[in-house]
């Protein structure tokens, strides 16, 4: 059996076509993910400085535009391994936050 992909073409044209879905259905903030990791709330706020959103990072606003940083669950993966590079040298910190 042979399948003409021509044919297959020519019956999706015209169909429904889906957008892509955001599979983000719920953030944890950093209070939640400070204590799940055992850490403390502020030094994880510096460390968690240099994530991007495409590193899983989400800042959520409230009202009077206050906003919490939050993370996905790959979020929360990247930030681990941020805390591991930072655990093991403490000193890239300090140089990172360290004034000019």
């Amino acid at each position: 059996m042979e399948l003409d992909a021509h044919g297959v073409c020519d019956c999706c044209r015209g169909g429904l076509i889906l957008a892509p879905v955001n599979k983000v259905y719920c953030v944890h903030t950093i209070a939640r993910v400070a204590e799940m990791l055992g850490e403390d709330e502020q030094w994880l706020w510096d460390v968690a400085t240099e994530m991007d959103q495409e590193d899983g990072i989400i800042w959520v606003y409230g009202p009077g535009d206050d906003t919490v940083m939050a993370f996905t669950d790959f979020g929360i993966e990247t930030l681990t391994g941020i805390v591991e590079i930072y655990r093991a040298d403490p000193s890239l910190l300090k140089r990172a936050t360290d004034p000019d």
